[in-house]
């Protein structure tokens, strides 16, 4: 079951792999292969997951590329759902008549 308001992705990848590996940012960084600043945006809600990063991540911490796609996928579908600015309603072959 989807989650209504999933946290950040940033947050999972903080709380589930670096903080129990005892990494700092610095360190989780360097494993990863990217920059400091690059890790920070990421874990502080700044960023979103990319496709290089779901790999890297997957590769660094044990899991799969799609789970972490996934993860982004979920935390932008939500806050798109929460914004407002998605249409709100089915579309229907009389609307563009």
């Amino acid at each position: 079951m989807p989650m209504n308001n999933p946290p950040h992705p940033g947050m999972v990848v903080r709380v589930s792999c670096l903080e129990p590996l005892d990494l700092s940012v610095t360190e989780g960084a360097r494993a990863l292969g990217v920059s400091c600043q690059a890790l920070s945006n990421l874990v502080n809600g700044r960023a979103q997951i990319s496709g290089d990063m779901a790999i890297r991540l997957a590769k660094a911490f044990g899991s799969t590329t799609a789970s972490w796609i996934r993860l982004q996928a979920a935390y932008d579908v939500a806050q798109a759902q929460s914004s407002g600015r998605v249409a709100s309603h089915q579309l229907t072959e009389t609307d563009h008549d």
